[in-house]
């Protein structure tokens, strides 16, 4: 592949660039920005021997715990440590919005966007053992792959997966942490194995992206023995609640990490020079796709704020560095939600990125950064 500071980036899309305020030399730093490894707790001394093994140096980034940088050549993939599962490939900036949750044992957390699952894994770590995590995406295909990502790590027994839009989604936790027998389960298996699984996993090695509509029911394709499933009545687990009822049932943190055009992210911009800049105008530049993205990110940060308890967190995130699918979507939320509040970032006091253009939001880009792009921010709950 070319240097990325050789790219042809087209007039249009350094026009795109320009309109946003957003520097084009971020696109040539991909070979400054190093990549990224989260070691499972637990794993904080194998470090030497992931070094042996891959021939390389890591750096520990003293601003998030339990995150090491190395060269970007480094394929992680092979080695022992990732496939035995002490080792996570994750973005720091990617961490940097979970950490900005500021998740304690015992949250029940919501990831409304969860797939590929780097950071629902992230947020079942910090959860531990108690509490709960539930994770929806609207791919049935990437939510499979999130369900392998949750196994191989060994972290289901607090988390439960729906195959659901974030938009309608209205699944509430359950506020019980206590094991049910194993007449339960087996009851809760019938059921679930009733669906067509099978059927499900041919079409999607087909290739074709199954995606449910706002109208379709949500599909539960994973739980844990303490996920708040086991034992619960169909009719239970998929009742909706009130406004009222979610004030002080609803979730205590909640991540959306909403569908965007990926321009924050270099290595993604550099595959339109295979897939074609054409596709770039269509995927990034069309003012109809950006329409369409901004509503459903405004639909979905506010759906997921509708599920937040009072007193809850709420962190909005894109990979994204225009302003259309960032500030303007927390202006126009924040004047339509009236109980939203967007509040200070502690840990941002040593993030190593710039302030957004509304007060209390970040960027990370990989010139400030040297991380990938990423657009955060922080809302609570409050009482009116």
């Amino acid at each position: 592949m070319e240097d990325a500071a050789k790219l042809p980036l087209p007039e249009a899309f350094l026009n795109f660039l320009h309109s946003n305020g957003i520097d084009p030399s971020i696109y040539t730093a991909i070979h400054s920005t190093p990549r990224f490894i989260r070691l499972k707790p637990g794993f904080e001394d194998y470090i030497e021997e992931f070094e042996a093994e891959m021939k390389c140096k890591v750096e520990k980034l003293e601003w998030l715990e339990g995150f090491y940088s190395l060269s970007h050549d480094i394929q992680i993939a092979g080695s022992r440590a990732y496939q035995e599962g002490k080792i996570y490939g994750i973005d720091a900036s990617s961490g940097a919005a979970v950490t900005a949750l500021h998740i304690s044992p015992g949250d029940h957390v919501l990831d409304l966007c969860a797939a590929p699952g780097a950071k629902l894994c992230m947020i079942l770590d910090l959860v531990g053992d108690s509490g709960s995590v539930t994770g929806v995406d609207v791919a049935r295909h990437r939510l499979a792959a999130c369900r392998t990502m949750v196994q191989k790590y060994a972290l289901g027994d607090r988390c439960r997966l729906f195959v659901a839009d974030g938009t309608t989604f209205s699944v509430i936790p359950y506020q019980t942490g206590e094991s049910k027998s194993e007449e339960s389960v087996d009851v809760f298996k019938e059921w679930t194995s009733r669906r067509p699984w099978k059927e499900r996993k041919r079409a999607s090695r087909c290739g074709t992206p199954q995606l449910v509509s706002r109208d379709q029911p949500p599909e539960l394709i994973y739980y844990g023995r303490h996920s708040g499933v086991v034992g619960l009545p169909k009719g239970e687990l998929f009742k909706t609640a009130s406004d009222d009822e979610i004030a002080s049932l609803g979730y205590d943190k909640v991540l959306v990490d909403a569908e965007c055009t990926h321009d924050g992210s270099v290595k993604h911009i550099q595959k339109f020079e295979h897939w074609g800049w054409r596709t770039l105008e269509r995927r990034v530049l069309d003012a109809e796709r950006t329409d369409h993205l901004h509503a459903l990110q405004l639909n979905l940060l506010t759906n997921g704020f509708r599920l937040l308890k009072v007193g809850g967190s709420l962190v909005y995130s894109t990979c994204s560095l225009t302003v259309a699918q960032n500030e303007d979507v927390l202006e126009q939320f924040l004047k339509e939600n009236k109980t939203a509040e967007l509040v200070e970032i502690d840990a941002a006091r040593n993030w190593p990125c710039k302030g957004g253009r509304i007060p209390k939001t970040w960027r990370f880009d990989p010139l400030a950064s040297q991380t990938s792009g990423l657009f955060v921010a922080r809302f609570t709950k409050v009482v009116i």
